[in-house]
């Protein structure tokens, strides 16, 4: 207690805002919250725009370089692998060496993977890049989230901060079609990736000279053990998943992966239980906000990601829209989540997060209902404008609230690794489903490629994503937790005066 004390009157966020400094420490200088809401978008962006952007650039890439097929899958495997595997190790690392510190660590190592990887002559060159991209997006992307939650008082406010990075992410990955489109077509592939150089470069100086420093108040270890098994499992068990593609659920090759990825996972439960200072405390499993939030967003995250996967590959394969085409049909979608995320604080307000969540699930369920509609003859405004509306504002309405739910917490120690959890669980979510409904595809098509065999295929992929968001809104309608009912306690007759108890935090509350 006295550690948390300390940390949030040093910071002045937290649950000891507003708590005086000892004589003795001097004060420190409260952090400039525009500037940390500022480069935390910043780096959520670059994060999650990288995920896609490079997409529409293979081609270019297989061409120039001579990548295989396998290559050329693993210029995005590469990334996916290590950004998974090593998001837990960020977000506790950013609790236990600094926010500041560790987000500057990430986005200069994924600034430099960057130029490394845009400047790649050999195959091995842009592999071995993306893998360390993916590394320094594991260190960031915690830091970024970690930052609001710990930097801006709880209340309206640190929900509009979280609005806007949610907006932000999400925009990120909408946008990657279209910057990776004009980037190829105007100057050529490998400014998909050198791009991030200038940007990562300004937010660098910028965060270093605006950000100030938190961390928790007690120095502690990193539990090696389990920061080793968690890793290694969750880059087995993603290494098995985007295995599934080439080889099938049935092969060796994806299945051994993924089970040695679950039994690791396994071993790391049993070491939690006896560590002393555990990577992941699993008492924050007891707290129902956090288990059923980082499931939902799971679930969510099974059909939510392959949106703009299939969307890409409709309008490419089937309609014939060139690359730069195609991103500029994505544009509608990315106002659209910006649209939600940004009205989702205000509908919070008035409805709840529960509420918005179920509501902007539903809504995005009802968008893949109709995007199951495509056929090869499609026109831009009824298969692809309209559902994809309904499908981006109900995923950005659905994001704000999500992950309010999943990192609140009265122990700002815990802030990084709540935003690494939720993180975690959305991109195991999104590589799962990317798998499971690429296979449904290709099993529709039975290995034909003409426009009316893809529209089939999509259409089978997105009929079994509205099924999987409806079945999201059902759990979350169940097992998000409810709103506080608020109470007016009286004093006893016999006891005046008598202070009322304080209200159960929302992750403590069980129903």
């Amino acid at each position: 207690m006295d550690a948390m004390a300390q940390t949030s009157a040093e910071t002045g966020t937290g649950t000891g805002a507003g708590i005086p400094s000892t004589p003795d420490a001097p004060p420190k200088r409260r952090p400039r919250l525009w500037a940390v809401v500022l480069a935390a978008c910043a780096g959520q962006f670059l994060v999650v725009l990288d995920v896609s952007v490079v997409n529409v650039a293979l081609p270019s890439m297989r061409e120039t370089l001579a990548l295989s097929q396998a290559g050329l899958q693993w210029v995005v495997n590469a990334y996916t692998l290590t950004f998974a595997g090593l998001m837990l190790l960020g977000g506790r690392a950013a609790d236990l060496f600094g926010r500041k510190a560790v987000f500057l660590t990430g986005l200069a190592l994924f600034t430099a993977a960057s130029l490394a990887g845009g400047l790649a002559q050999q195959p091995w060159h842009l592999l071995a890049a993306r893998a360390v991209q993916g590394m320094g997006a594991a260190i960031l992307a915690p830091a970024t989230l970690t930052l609001l939650t710990t930097s801006v008082p709880e209340g309206p406010a640190r929900t509009r901060a979280v609005a806007t990075w949610s907006a932000v992410g999400a925009g990120g990955g909408a946008a990657g079609g279209l910057v990776g489109g004009v980037l190829t077509d105007a100057l050529s592939w490998r400014w998909v990736l050198l791009i991030n150089v200038p940007v990562g470069v300004v937010v660098l100086v910028a965060a270093a000279v605006w950000l100030t420093e938190s961390r928790e108040g007690a120095v502690r270890r990193l539990d090696v053990p389990g920061a080793l098994l968690a890793t290694l499992g969750l880059g087995a068990v993603v290494y098995g998943i985007v295995r599934t593609d080439a080889a099938g659920w049935t092969a060796p090759g994806a299945l051994l992966p993924l089970f040695a990825g679950l039994a690791m996972l396994g071993l790391f439960v049993a070491v939690e239980a006896r560590a002393p200072e555990p990577l992941v405390p699993l008492r924050l499993f007891r707290s129902r906000a956090v288990c059923s939030a980082n499931a939902a967003i799971f679930i969510n995250g099974l059909a939510m990601f392959a949106m703009w996967y299939f969307l890409s590959l409709y309008t490419q394969n089937v309609l014939h829209y060139t690359p730069l085409q195609a991103g500029f049909a994505m544009i509608p979608h990315s106002l659209s989540i910006v649209l939600g995320s940004k009205s989702a604080p205000y509908l919070m307000a008035r409805i709840g997060d529960r509420a918005l969540a179920v509501t902007g699930t539903s809504m995005a369920a009802l968008g893949y209902v109709w995007q199951g509609s495509v056929h090869a003859d499609g026109g831009y405004a009824a298969v692809i404008l309209g559902p994809g509306l309904l499908m981006a504002l109900g995923a950005g309405l659905a994001a704000t609230p999500l992950a309010t739910i999943a990192t609140a917490t009265k122990d700002p120690g815990e802030a990084g690794l709540l935003s690494g959890l939720f993180g975690t669980g959305r991109t195991m979510g999104g590589a799962l489903g990317l798998a499971v409904l690429s296979t449904v595809a290709a099993a529709r098509t039975d290995g034909h490629e003409t426009p009316p065999a893809l529209a089939d295929g999509y259409r089978a992929a997105f009929s079994t994503g509205a099924g999987v968001l409806a079945a999201c809104a059902l759990f979350m309608l169940l097992a998000l937790p409810r709103p506080r009912r608020e109470t007016t306690d009286k004093p006893l007759p016999d006891q005046p005066g008598t202070p009322t108890a304080p209200a159960p935090h929302p992750q403590d509350t069980p129903d």
